[in-house]
Parts: C-alpha cells; sequence; structure tokens
C-alpha cells in the first residue's frame, strides 16, 4: 500500500506500517487462518472411510484448484494413519520456471515454526534425562542472565507454552546473508527484549523465547543445536531429507523448493533466518510423516524411540487454560482439539512457506501441509484452514451443535465494546506504531450480538459472534467460538477458536486508543504541513506585490523557528514512511541498512519534541504582543497544539529511543 503524508494520505501510511509489521513479524509465528466460511458440516448418516484412495479423491477436487485460484506455486501434503504414511503428495511446482513437481519424498519445504516443534521434542528429551526442570529458573541453564520481573523468574514451562513475558522483537530475526548468520548464544546476548508480562500470566508468541530453549538444548547436551537434532531426532527417525543447517548442505540444496510472493511472480532467494530453532527447519513431507508418527506412536517410530511413552503423554497434556473455553497449549504443541476430538500441532510461516501440521492423538492420525507461496491475498492462509477444517468434517464430522442465546448477551456485549490489542505486541521500538494502527474494535448490535474488526471469514466479512454462555460467544456460521475473561465487572482479555492459544486480545488503556490518537496526530500533521507550505508561498506572495516581512527581533526569530519545528516534525514522519516503505519490499531490511536511517528519523523526532519550548514561547509572544491579528493568534495555538500532539506520539510510540533494538 503506498501513499502519502502531506497530501492527506496519512491514514493509508500508517495502516501500511501495520501491514508491513504483520507480515514481517509472522515470519516464525502460528499464522491467523480465517475460517472457511461454509462453516462446520452437519454430520452425515455415514462418514466416508479414511483410505488413500477417499483421501487422495478428495485432494484431488480440492488442491489443484486451490493452488491455481490462490496463486499458489507448489504445495506438499501427507497423511499417516496407525503408524504407516496412509498418502502422501506432491501438486504444483517447486519450481515454476523449470517445471519441476513436487515430489513429496525429496522436495523440501520451510516448515517454519512447525520447526519448534522439533525444539520442544530436544528439551523434553532432556527432560526426560533429568537435565532439565521444566519449573526450574532457566538461568540455572544460561550463561547470560535474564532479570525476573515482577519478581518471578522464567521457567522452561513458560518457554513452551509462550507464557515470558517478552515483547515482539523483529532485528536479525532473517538475515541478508550468510555471512549475517550467528551462533544462537550471540544472537541472544546482542540484547533482552522488554519484558511486558509476568512470566506464566499471558500467552504471548515469542521467538526469542523458542531460541533460548534451542540454546538449553545446545548447552546442556554439549552438541550444537543443529547437530543435536541431527543426531537425536533426524538420525534415529531416518529423516534423511530434513536439516536445521543453513545455508543448506550441498547434498539436499538440489531438493529446495523455491520460495514465491505469487506463482506468477519471480522467485525468492533461500531465507536465512538467525532464531533457527524457532523456524529454520527444511523438510520433506516423507520426512514429516516420520516425526508425525513418532509423536502418535507415543514416540516411537520402527525401532527408534526418540521420547518414552510417559515424556510424550506429557507432552501433550494440557496446560493449565489461561482462557476458559477455549482450547489452551499442550509443552510447546498447542491444542486445537475439533470435533469432539483431541488434536494437537503447530502452524508456521516464514515470508514465502506456509506450514500446518495436526496430529489427531487419540485416533492415530496425522496431516501435514506446506506450500511454497503466499499466494494472491495471502490464499496459502485460508488454504491450509480448509484443508484442516474440511478433513475433520469428511472422516470426522459432528452435528452442528444447537446453542439458545444467553439472556446476558446484551449486558455483555456492552462489556465487550472497545477497543483491544494483541498481547504479541512490541513495546519499546517505532514499531510501537503498529499497536496504535492495529487495534481490533469490538462492536455490539441491539440484540447483542457482537463483531470483531481483526476476526473475519475468507470473504473478509467479520464474524457474528452470538452468546451462548457466560462470556461465551459463538458464530453460528463457522463455529467458532470466543470467550473473554472477566475480571470485577470489566473484560480484560478475549481470545477465539479461529487463533492458535498464543495470544490474547487485551483492552488498550486509554492513553493508547486509536480512537482519539490517530485523528488527532491526522489533524495535527495538517496543520504542520500547511505551516510548513505556507511559509514560502507567503514569501513568494510578498516578493510579487512588494510587501515588507513585517516583523523583527525576537518576533521574527520565533515565527521562523517554529515553522522549522513543523518542518522537522514532518521530516520525521517522512523517514519513518522511508523505513516501513523498505521493510515492506523485503524483510532482511530488518538486518542491515536500517540503522543509519533510525538515527536519522530518530533526530528530526527529538528536534521536533524539543520544538515544542519553540511553539509554546512564539504562542506567549504573539498573545503579549498588541495588534497581533486575530489569524496570528489562532495559528501559532494550532502550531502549539499540533506540536504537543507530535511530541506525544514520538515518545509515547517510542519513536526516540536510546537504543536500535526492535
Amino acid at each position: 500500500m503506498k501513499l502519502g503524508w502531506i497530501t492527506g494520505a496519512t491514514a493509508g501510511t500508517i495502516a501500511m506500517a501495520a501491514v508491513v509489521f504483520t507480515s514481517l513479524a509472522h515470519g516464525q509465528a502460528p499464522a491467523v487462518s480465517p475460517t472457511p466460511a461454509t462453516g462446520p458440516a452437519p454430520a452425515p448418516a455415514l462418514a466416508p472411510t479414511l483410505t488413500k484412495a477417499d483421501v487422495d479423491t478428495w485432494l484431488d477436487g480440492m488442491m489443484p484448484y486451490a493452488l491455481s485460484s490462490g496463486d499458489v506455486a507448489g504445495a506438499v501434503v501427507v497423511v499417516v494413519k496407525d503408524g504407516q504414511v496412509l498418502t502422501q503428495r506432491g501438486f504444483g511446482y517447486a519450481d515454476v520456471k523449470a517445471k519441476k513437481p513436487v515430489d513429496p519424498a525429496t522436495t523440501l519445504f520451510r516448515p517454519g515454526s512447525v520447526s519448534k516443534t522439533f525444539t520442544w521434542t530436544a528439551v523434553m528429551q532432556l527432560v526426560q534425562a533429568g537435565k532439565i526442570d521444566l519449573d526450574t529458573d532457566i538461568n540455572t541453564y544460561l550463561d547470560f542472565k535474564i532479570p525476573p520481573y515482577q519478581g518471578k523468574p522464567i521457567t522452561m514451562r513458560n518457554l513452551m507454552t509462550h507464557t515470558p513475558g517478552f515483547e515482539e522483537t523483529l532485528k536479525h530475526e532473517f538475515v541478508a546473508g550468510n555471512d549475517r548468520l550467528m551462533p544462537i548464544g550471540a544472537y541472544l546476548k546482542l540484547w533482552t527484549p522488554t519484558r511486558i508480562f509476568a512470566p506464566g500470566t499471558t500467552s504471548a508468541y515469542s521467538n526469542y523465547g523458542a531460541t533460548i530453549a534451542g540454546y538449553i538444548v545446545e548447552r546442556l547436551s554439549g552438541e550444537p543445536f543443529d547437530s543435536y537434532v541431527q543426531n537425536h531426532i533426524f538420525g534415529p527417525l531416518g529423516m534423511t531429507h530434513a536439516t536445521f543447517d543453513q545455508p543448506l548442505p550441498a547434498r539436499l540444496a538440489p531438493d529446495m523448493a523455491t520460495g514465491y510472493s505469487r506463482a506468477s511472480e519471480p522467485p525468492k532467494p533461500f531465507e536465512l533466518i538467525n532464531v533457527g530453532p524457532a523456524g529454520s527447519l527444511s523438510a520433506s513431507g516423507g520426512d514429516m510423516a516420520r516425526f508425525m508418527i513418532a509423536h502418535l506412536e507415543h514416540g516411537r517410530y520402527g525401532s527408534a524411540q526418540i521420547l518414552s511413552p510417559e515424556t510424550e503423554a506429557l507432552m501433550q497434556a494440557p496446560q493449565p487454560k489461561l482462557i476458559p473455553g477455549l482450547n489452551g497449549m499442550a509443552l510447546g504443541f498447542y491444542h486445537e482439539d475439533m470435533n469432539g476430538h483431541v488434536v494437537v500441532g503447530h502452524a508456521g510461516d516464514t515470508e514465502y512457506f506456509h506450514s500446518d501440521m495436526h496430529l489427531l492423538a487419540n485416533d492415530d492420525v496425522g496431516l501435514f501441509i506446506s506450500m511454497n507461496s503466499a499466494g494472491k491475498d495471502g490464499a496459502a492462509h485460508p488454504i491450509r484452514a480448509a484443508f484442516f477444517q474440511g478433513f475433520m468434517d469428511r472422516y470426522y464430522p459432528v452435528p452442528a451443535p444447537t446453542l439458545p442465546t444467553a439472556s446476558t448477551a446484551k449486558d455483555d456485549a456492552k462489556a465487550m465494546v472497545g477497543l483491544y490489542w494483541s498481547s504479541r505486541r512490541v513495546s519499546s521500538s517505532f514499531f510501537d506504531i503498529t499497536n496504535l494502527l492495529g487495534q481490533a474494535k469490538v462492536t455490539a448490535d441491539k440484540d447483542g450480538i457482537i463483531t470483531v474488526s481483526a476476526l473475519t471469514n475468507t470473504a473478509h466479512a467479520p464474524k457474528h459472534w452470538r452468546e451462548v454462555g457466560p462470556f461465551l460467544w459463538h458464530d453460528d456460521a463457522s463455529g467458532s467460538t470466543l470467550s473473554a475473561v472477566v475480571d470485577g465487572g470489566k473484560v480484560t482479555g478475549f481470545a477465539s477458536s479461529d487463533l492458535p492459544p498464543v495470544l490474547v486480545f487485551q483492552p488498550v488503556p486509554g492513553w493508547a486508543r486509536s480512537s482519539w490518537n490517530t485523528p488527532a496526530i491526522l489533524v495535527s500533521l495538517l496543520i504542520l504541513a500547511a505551516a510548513v507550505v505556507l511559509w514560502p508561498v507567503q514569501i513568494l506572495v510578498r516578493r510579487r506585490y512588494g510587501q515588507s516581512f513585517t516583523l523583527a527581533g525576537r518576533d521574527a526569530w520565533l515565527y521562523r523557528g517554529v515553522r522549522l519545528v513543523a518542518l522537522f516534525d514532518l521530516l520525521g514522519v517522512i523517514a519513518y514512511f522511508m523505513i516501513f516503505n523498505a521493510m515492506e519490499k523485503g524483510i532482511t531490511a530488518a538486518d542491515v541498512g536500517m540503522d543509519p536511517w533510525i538515527r536519522l528519523a530518530q533526530f528530526f523526532c527529538l528536534i521536533g519534541v524539543v520544538g515544542v519550548l519553540v511553539a509554546a514561547w512564539n504562542a506567549v509572544a504573539v498573545w503579549s504582543r498588541p495588534g497581533r491579528s486575530w489569524w496570528a493568534r489562532a495559528s501559532c495555538i494550532l502550531l502549539l497544539l499540533a506540536t504537543i500532539d507530535f511530541a506525544w506520539i514520538a515518545l509515547s510510540l517510542h519513536l526516540i529511543t536510546p537504543t536500535l533494538n526492535y
């Protein structure tokens, strides 16, 4: 999305910032996959039998059309059952130009954050060996110190349930070249992200936390993380087409699928990731089948036992829920129970690859899908959501529930109305601007039906949530559930079954609400832009008509000074726009080249903040001088208010910081 500040398209610019951060930050995150608009299917008299023939027929009717219409280059789909591969299929192309088809046995995909399940498996191996205690301060295992927050240390259980309380970070996660890759420990020690929640209290997805876990595996095992996974997971399972190594080993490089934004666009380079334990895996569908079977068969694949049955059961066991009425976390996996069946899994995204893994724990069935393109309008996300929902509704259908509307619907809907932001957020860098612009708005109609701007169906239409229990809502069209936590009659957070249990929407405090901040900054920027534009215009008009500048001395200095302040304010905005624009073009811009631009933007903003004193001095001088026009008096007050608002935004959104960490 392209926009300009001074032309009045400021809202678009700010929205672009939010879009940029969302697209970049989801690189190693569970994606928000819209629920298919069709909703849960009613139970047929007899569900089809889960056989290779039936699954293949179903996939043939779904995948080719989905990839073609979504402009997705290729995909791999694997289904395992009862310790065997039921089917593994390749669709589309691993390389569009060469028309190289996807081979499910050998073509490597980047499963993104599905990588974390390997890291958590390695952690559980060390738990089983007595080297890690899930509830011990992780500083016990580190060679650097993470201070406690609100008196609570971080534990491995916190890391595995995404409750360590770190803010979101971006810098150096994806890197521009092999020479920019760094050892895990070196990356972690660059800086510790700001803590915004006490450990164990709030779900907030963290790549940094998962990378810490990988570093602990490395330290306690005495093996580099990549080697540990190779020796203790890939090797025993016979996963010959899987690696965490970056760049790829020479023997595997020819099998790597090419990544694309869209199949119709040029290919993208192999993505390099510093947070390796959080997302650097490359693996074929066939090898992912072996991993799924091991977790479904109580830690065993063939003669290899990578976890004991007791440890496997512990890993998949539900952890205490932070949001009632919804799925919660296991240890590393997140629960996504559906249609009455226990399901654990994980999603994963790099910039170009998009994947899902689902394990029906009590049915001995596993699903894996990965695509090598985001596709048109992010088509990969609804495709994989439809794949999972469709599979469950076809082979494990349940009748659509009949849920009466709760008598408290109208009152509880009123309590929900407001603005919310995600617990997975930035709190100490200029990317804080996304918190202002990405706020979710909850509204309610006269019947107590609520809508959430951030929760839509595949047609991008808002879902309509009907209360079916105390602070528990149901979307009849999709079958999705929304649940809120209430304390003292006030909503403190809510989440939805549309999302993995690794984030929660929280009420935005009054000072940060976009409902007043956004229009205030838009008006302020228009005032500042008008002052800057009219300044040379007035000079030209005076010259044209032979008029002299009537101000002198201090008054003239203040007149010019406040307009210079306005210019610096606008330059700060323009500089940050250029930074976001560069990052929109490529995630590796967050690795190199941005620091000088950020410092320049911070300098402009700092001058603007200090310039509030000049604007205040000018206002006092104008109003204390007899004979000044009403226009002069009004404009100086407008400029003072505009510079104050800019200073508020610059400080509250951390556009000026002592560090370059983000």
